[in-house]
């Protein structure tokens, strides 16, 4: 896959689950060219902390060879999303 979308969440984290509605809407448009994941850091700390996540929601986006190419904190809009993939999709 071109892009991956990674969503570093928190099981008690309203916003995480906001954010985990809104890439659920995005797949549809993006699913050929876009892998998304989800961790929970508490489950998972040694990810969050290689990741340098400091708060929940993250949501990290990465090419194909891993390179970070965009990174935010907080719930996004669809919109956002899909311009964000855009761009970066070409």
């Amino acid at each position: 896959m071109p892009l991956s979308v990674h969503l570093y969440s928190s099981s008690f984290c309203g916003a995480c689950t906001l954010t985990r509605s809104v890439l659920e809407q995005v797949q549809p448009f993006v699913r050929d060219r876009v892998e998304f994941s989800e961790s929970n850091v508490a489950s998972n700390p040694d990810d969050a902390e290689r990741a340098n996540i400091v708060a929940t929601p993250t949501v990290v986006v990465r090419d194909e060879s891993g390179a970070e190419l965009a990174r935010a904190s907080g719930v996004p809009t669809a919109d956002q999303v899909l311009s964000l993939l855009a761009r970066h999709l070409g």
